[in-house]
């Protein structure tokens, strides 16, 4: 089998990729550079805007809006058909921006690349565009470079890698030079250096490997082109609906036209023309009517009014349709640094000789000496600052130590403008050791951090309650037992050291016979609110997955604390996922709750093995490795502070990297879906109405009870403006408590349904017995009453449509005021049709007077009262029940 470039030796790689020591000749790299190609990533094909605006006419209920818009023009109706042109054409442009907007990944993954390199050629050292670098090539890194490609290590000093944005671990990696024998991941390939992470710190040099599209980075971009972005349960809703109802409505609009054309017909008229203009023009309308051509346009205020409430909750909505699709996740996969946690690394625990741990003293006056120096040591033995400006500058690790200093009331100014830094060795990964040489007390001390078993085994003597004395086995062994507890808590360990000296330079020989004084633990601890916002996402019943790149121990420990890995869960590594087939990820899928060392690959099969199951998952990240996995979920949610691929490749964005605010987004998401399909239904139970009373008076043989005009404008005065306002409806009390929905159900289920039906029933028992008044009179009067009534009854309902399970006492009045608004607007705008000049225009006859208004009135409000009268009663019946599930939830 083939091996790895990290499992080979260098003079072995060296000898395949035929490279001499003094570096590729140019003649060479640029024979290579010709047949391989530029070190860059190729530009994935993109849809044109023409294209992107041309397939949003695809949907039916697009194309029938089209086709109706179209007769009417060829009719005359020029305004209502300029109407809907601009509606769709609003749609379809929106829609074009949003999609151009997304498709940033590659070029952000692009801008990663270094400009320059610096490499070694023909035994010379020059600096090329790091395009223009092959494979072969010895490139010299050193602290702030980019790492222009991928390769294998030849020197190292003291090297750190910020690997972040492939890894997810938060502090640099250690580079070392030496072979690996066995499979490893990313993050534990410490002799390999890829393109676009960073150097933090030393110096080195490595021989190129892989460039362009077969480096790390170029697999990711390849895992980005590869996933498709998954429909939301709206848009999938929206769709199968939107289809239905255009057939429904067709077939209904023929069906009428036919009735229509035969009574022309039957009646026997000499000049039957103008009949079969007319009755024509009235199928079109019933299907004008019956289509809501604003829907879209509410669905998309209404997830505008999303976005402006979870910008509040410190989430970004890069794509207006994750507003609901957050709503109905059922599965939250979770990255661990910075976002379940705060990022920053802190001490928690001590241990010194005598016993000591646990909390630290916070005044340096009632310290022990044992106290003192380690605090001392720690600062001291430490090349991290804070800035004028408060900025933290150098390893994480360090800046958790001055802090340390800093909590305890301690300033490390203060300690090392008292005993400045005379000589130093810095840190190596070889010998894991850093020293430094200060005079403390008029005496010369060489004071020295590192790894827990590297300063043991460099101890002679342990500073006890003050006093040095022998480093004893039972000392060491009660040390040992120390350092092993502080690691299953998945704690970082620094021991600290020192030595008296008597020169004014410090050798590496110096690092021996020293005297042990303590430990420090540390570890980047949780996120105080994190721990109520898992504690709400299970009683929502959404599940918390962490996925991270950090280590097995390291992330159960913190999963544990928070409350996302339970008895019986298991967490397995990114090499065990590897080892499971499909089947057996399936079985075991929802028992794991946490995911160690990952790769893209991994993220991306952990979230359609979910999706596999039909549920809608959402996942976290801030990295360029988690890209392919954000764009492959249903919802992606970028961290603030993550890479522009990250953020390009998600719906979502989080200001504040905080998994708390995905938990409160998912409420304010779980209140769009439900004030979209609020709007809905009002939408459909005046249609419903309408559709009713049309049918009725068809089959009993009355006048049409609406006319073209009217039913035009009923649609496009009457319906947006409710419809928008039930958009701002608050939470229902119990939003929280209630399972996610499922994401193959549709818009109309369950009590939904019913509420439409019901309430259209109502709406059209209202509208046919106000026609039958007005026929008492005459035809003319009786159309004028059906109008009048459905207007009003379609109006008034939106105080009803605010809930299914409140009355608008219940719910309160005057807590959504754009209702009460909206009503009132309907109302003076159906006024103006009993102003002289227009009444002829809406068919309204003189003898229609305020008494009819007055009638149609009463019979509107009827109806609304009885569908609030209907919902108290059928909540007090079910309110047992509703208790027995909230409870059991």
């Amino acid at each position: 089998m083939t091996k790895h470039a990290y499992q080979q030796e260098t003079t072995e790689l060296m000898k395949d990729l035929k490279v001499v020591p003094a570096g590729l000749s140019q003649t060479e790299a640029q024979q290579r550079l010709r047949e391989n190609g530029p070190n860059q990533l190729k530009e994935a094909k993109k849809k044109s805007s023409l294209t992107l605006f041309l397939e949003t006419f695809k949907d039916a209920m697009v194309i029938v809006l089209l086709i109706v818009a179209v007769v009417q023009m060829i009719m005359g109706a020029h305004v209502e058909s300029i109407v809907i042109f601009a509606v769709l054409l609003l749609n379809s442009v929106v829609s074009v921006i949003q999609t151009k907007k997304a498709e940033g990944s590659l070029d952000a993954l692009k801008k990663l690349s270094a400009p320059d390199a610096n490499v070694l050629r023909g035994g010379q050292e020059q600096s090329i565009p790091a395009k223009e670098i092959v494979t072969g090539d010895i490139v010299i890194l050193e602290a702030g470079d980019y790492v222009p490609a991928d390769g294998r290590l030849l020197e190292a000093g003291s090297l750190k890698v910020d690997e972040g944005m492939l890894t997810g671990e938060s502090t640099p990696a250690e580079k070392e030079i030496t072979t690996l024998n066995n499979d490893a991941p990313i993050g534990d390939r410490i002799n390999m250096v890829f393109s676009g992470t960073i150097v933090t710190y030393g110096r080195g040099k490595f021989l190129v490997t892989a460039t362009g599209s077969k480096t790390e980075i170029g697999q990711v971009a390849g895992l980005l082109e590869s996933t498709t972005e998954q429909k939301t349960p709206l848009q999938r809703g929206l769709d199968h609906f939107s289809k239905k109802l255009s057939i429904a409505i067709l077939l209904l609009s023929l069906v009428i036209l036919g009735v229509q054309l035969l009574r022309v017909f039957l009646d026997g008229s000499a000049d039957m023309t103008q009949d079969i203009i007319n009755a024509f023009m009235f199928a079109v309308a019933v299907a004008v009517a019956a289509i809501p051509e604003a829907l879209q346009s509410i669905v998309t205020i209404v997830l505008s009014l999303g976005t402006k409430k979870m910008a509040k909750q410190h989430a970004i909505i890069r794509k207006l349709p994750a507003v609901e699709t957050l709503g109905s996740t059922s599965v939250i996969c979770t990255d661990k640094t910075g976002t379940l946690t705060q990022n920053k690394m802190t001490v928690v625990d001590h241990f010194l000789a005598n016993g000591q741990s646990g909390e630290f003293s916070n005044d340096p006056q009632q310290w022990k000496i044992d106290e003192q120096r380690l605090i001392e040591i720690s600062v001291l033995a430490n090349d991290a600052t804070i800035s004028a400006d408060g900025t933290k500058l150098g390893d994480p690790t360090e800046i958790a130590l001055i802090d340390f200093s800093e909590k305890q009331n301690q300033s490390y100014r203060a300690l090392r403008k008292n005993y400045p830094r005379e000589a130093e060795l810095p840190f190596d990964s070889d010998r894991k050791l850093m020293s430094t040489l200060h005079t403390i007390d008029q005496q010369k001390l060489m004071v020295t951090k590192g790894g827990p078993d590297i300063v043991f085994e460099r101890s002679s003597k342990v500073l006890l309650d003050g006093q040095v004395v022998d480093f004893t086995p039972e000392i060491k062994a009660r040390f040992q037992k120390q350092n092993e507890a502080f690691s299953e808590r998945a704690l970082r360990v620094l021991a600290f050291a020192y030595k008296e000296m008597t020169t004014a330079e410090l050798t590496l020989e110096d690092e021996e016979n020293l005297v042990l004084v303590g430990l420090l633990a540390m570890i980047d601890p949780p996120r105080e609110e994190v721990f109520q916002a898992v504690a709400d996402a299970d009683s929502a019943g959404i599940q918390t997955v962490m996925i991270t790149g950090d280590h097995k121990t390291t992330a159960v420990a913190i999963a544990k604390e928070i409350g996302i890995f339970q008895q019986g869960d298991l967490a397995l590594t990114g090499a065990e996922l590897d080892q499971l087939s499909e089947a057996e990820l399936a079985e075991q899928l929802e028992q794991i709750t946490v995911y160690a060392r990952v790769s893209p690959e991994n993220k991306i099969r952990i979230v359609r093995a979910w999706q596999s199951k039909g549920k809608i998952s959402a996942m976290t990240g801030d990295g360029v490795n988690d890209a392919p996995a954000l764009k492959q979920a249903d919802i992606g949610i970028a961290m603030g502070t993550g890479t522009d691929v990250a953020k390009d490749a998600a719906a979502m964005v989080l200001t504040d990297d905080n998994f708390a605010s995905i938990i409160k987004a998912v409420e304010v998401g779980r209140n769009v879906f439900d004030n979209i399909k609020k709007a809905v239904a009002y939408l459909f139970a005046g249609n419903l109405g309408a559709i009713i009373a049309i049918i009725f008076a068809l089959v009993i043989g009355w006048a049409n009870p609406f006319t073209a005009l009217q039913l035009l404008f009923i649609n496009l005065v009457n319906d947006s403006l409710p419809a928008i306002a039930l958009g701002r409806e608050k939470a229902e009390p119990t939003i929280m408590q209630r399972q996610p929905r499922d994401p193959n159900s549709g818009i109309f289920t369950g009590k939904t349904l019913i509420s439409v039906t019901y309430r259209g029933i109502l709406i059209a028992l209202a509208v046919i017995i106000a026609q039958w008044i007005g026929n008492q009179q005459s035809a003319e009067v009786g159309v004028a009453m059906a109008f009048t009534t459905l207007i009003l009854s379609r109006t008034l309902q939106t105080l009803a449509a605010r809930s299914n399970t409140q009355t608008v006492f219940q719910a309160g009045f005057f807590t959504n005021k754009m209702v009460l608004l909206a009503i009132v607007v309907c109302g003076g705008l159906f006024s103006l049709t009993l102003l002289p000049g227009l009444r002829e225009v809406f068919a309204i006859p003189a003898t229609f007077a305020l008494s009819e208004v007055g009638i149609a009135l009463g019979l509107a409000l009827s109806a609304v009262i009885l569908m609030e009268v209907t919902k108290l009663l059928l909540v007090n019946y079910q309110q047992p029940e509703l208790n027995a599930q909230l409870n059991r939830s």
